[in-house]
């Protein structure tokens, strides 16, 4: 249990967060989309029966409009005569009403959801509409349940984070080793402007094909871990601190970036881009989250499963030692920077479909984030010691303080006093647990 503790002890830090966003959020809810579409259908049914004349109203949003399909097609498979269905604005229901006046209609209910059950023109039928009599307005139930934890929120955490904990992944590896990687951020432009610019002027631009942009954003992704590979390259060969290289690349990436895009954006791509960063397929989970779970399974196979994974901990141990060891040294590092830079470049993938345009300003202040998301979850910026998992525990509680955060007002400026408040005491948390570890060798040499 204590190394359970040790090494996923911010998962019951999530989980707390949770339940106190959930208690902040606690509030009366309007039922939307197609559950609340079918939950008016059942209290129309249970207050006029079957055999009820009712005008339906909605507006023409995305929400309401499956609140409306959702509503008409159980109220027509009960029976119910469904007089006009509107959806859009109040003189679009004002138009209709008038209509079933001069047509000589006979209505007996109007069901609307809790918007536009508001209307004026709807709750003074009788007074404006004297020939319809009194028509009774039916709104679904509302009902208590904390914002937090309403299914779009919840995936809106999960789809906002995916960028990020993508970057985090990459990010553990490097720090694990005992490295940094500041270029990452950079690396999200340069692979952004990249893959949108092949598909302009290589696959077609909003011609391309799946096969074109498929290539395109390989290429963006190679390029980005040709920049982790050289990083490396230079920590290992020159021994240049991981610091100064990934800094000096953070700055060459982002110029890059602007220099092939002339400073401006590319949006000449297909709809169909949007696949990857907007679009959701598997049981209406966003096709991001779903490639941030492959990601980050592949990752933890690869630490705890793979020689390779073992070699990267014992480089962040000691890399003299690992060396000594029979470790090569020099190759893993090259790998590690060089997966760093290619999760980037996935990353910048991601972020451009979901925009459907590449520009380098992309990934501005990312790398922080990355890094902020590693630290939260438990790995030493010492090396040696971190799982990736915990990485992304780490990338989900600054997702739910940032969402918490917006939830109940907080401001950008405060926003951001809180998460540097959460990084410096994640820091503290690994240097006092640091000397813990000390302080209890030299009692465990003396007891032997």
């Amino acid at each position: 249990m204590r190394r359970f503790l040790s090494d996923y002890g911010m998962a019951l830090v999530l989980l707390l967060l949770g339940i106190y966003y959930s208690v902040v959020t606690f509030a009366l809810q309007d039922p939307s989309g197609a559950s609340g579409g079918e939950q008016l259908a059942r209290e129309v049914l249970a207050r006029l029966g079957p055999s009820a004349r009712v005008l339906l109203v909605t507006r023409d949003t995305r929400e309401d409009i499956a609140f409306a399909d959702a509503a008409r097609k159980h109220l027509e498979a009960a029976g119910v005569q469904l007089v006009g269905d509107v959806r859009g604005r109040p003189y679009d229901a004002r138009a209709e009403l008038e209509r079933l006046v001069a047509a000589g209609g006979k209505l007996d209910a109007i069901a609307a959801n809790q918007v536009t059950g508001s209307w004026a023109v709807l709750r003074h039928v009788s007074t404006r509409f004297p020939q319809l009599g009194e028509v009774p307005v039916v709104t679904p139930p509302r009902y208590w349940w904390p914002n937090f934890l309403k299914a779009d929120n919840l995936r809106n955490i999960a789809d906002q984070i995916v960028i990020i904990a993508i970057l985090a992944a990459g990010m553990t590896f490097v720090v694990i080793t005992g490295g940094i990687d500041l270029s990452v951020g950079s690396l999200i432009a340069l692979s952004a402007v990249t893959a949108t610019l092949l598909i302009r002027d290589v696959a077609g631009a909003e011609a391309a094909t799946t096969g074109g942009m498929i290539g395109a954003c390989l290429a963006a992704v190679a390029l980005c871990g040709l920049c982790g590979l050289f990083s490396g390259a230079m920590v290992t060969f020159f021994q240049v601190p991981a610091f100064i290289v990934t800094l000096a690349m953070m700055l060459v990436a982002r110029g890059l970036a602007s220099e092939v895009s002339n400073g401006a954006s590319i949006y000449q791509v297909p709809a169909s881009f949007l696949w990857l960063g907007g679009g959701a397929d598997l049981f209406s989970v966003p096709n991001g989250v779903v490639l941030m779970i492959v990601l980050y399974i592949a990752a933890d196979v690869v630490m705890t499963r793979m020689t390779l994974g073992r070699y990267i901990y014992a480089i962040g141990g000691n890399a003299e030692a690992a060396r000594l060891s029979g470790v090569p040294v020099r190759r893993v590092l090259l790998l590690v920077y060089a997966l760093s830079g290619g999760l980037a470049g996935v990353g910048g993938v991601v972020m451009a479909s979901r925009l459907r345009s590449g520009a380098p300003t992309y990934g501005l202040m990312y790398e922080l984030y990355a890094i902020a998301a590693v630290v939260v979850g438990g790995t030493s910026l010492s090396g040696g010691e971190g799982k990736i998992f915990g990485t992304l525990i780490g990338a989900f509680i600054i997702a739910v303080i940032k969402n918490g955060m917006n939830l109940t007002g907080v401001t950008p400026f405060r926003q951001e006093v809180v998460f540097g408040v959460v990084l410096l005491g994640a820091v503290l948390l690994d240097r006092l647990k640091g000397r813990l570890r000390l302080r209890a060798k030299p009692q465990a040499s003396k007891s032997s």
